[in-house]
């Protein structure tokens, strides 16, 4: 698959697929792209998505700029820092989540204030 392009509001990422679970990477290839408006928690943006797919492996805590599938919650989760559930600056969710993707570079997003509408498409 090709790498993906993030928009947060005007800021443009780019990333990259991850090996872990290939039926929802498969299943958020088929939708792309997909926009959202999405609520902040901590470094956390996350916008209602619906992927056909079942999650192979979770975690709560993820490296920054996983961007991930919380299935029971059908969301996407994109993250860059420390979420009110952190111990320290690792990312932690609040549930188990499916890492998708890795955003290369999440450093536009540091002075994000608030939610954003968030594109996820197919890079050119």
């Amino acid at each position: 698959m090709p790498d993906l392009e993030v928009t947060v509001d005007d800021r443009t990422l780019k990333a990259e697929w991850l090996e872990d679970n290939p039926d929802l990477r498969e299943a958020l290839g088929d939708v792309l792209p997909v926009e959202g408006q999405a609520s902040r928690w901590g470094d956390e943006l996350y916008f209602d998505a619906s992927l056909d797919g079942q999650p192979e492996t979770t975690n709560e805590e993820v490296p920054v700029g996983t961007i991930a599938y919380w299935a029971s919650g059908e969301v996407i989760a994109l993250f860059w820092g420390p979420t009110p559930a952190s111990t320290d600056e690792t990312p932690k969710a609040a549930a188990p989540v499916a890492p998708l993707a890795r955003i290369v570079d999440v450093s536009p997003l540091a002075d994000l204030d608030g939610g954003a509408t968030v594109r996820i498409e197919s890079a050119a």
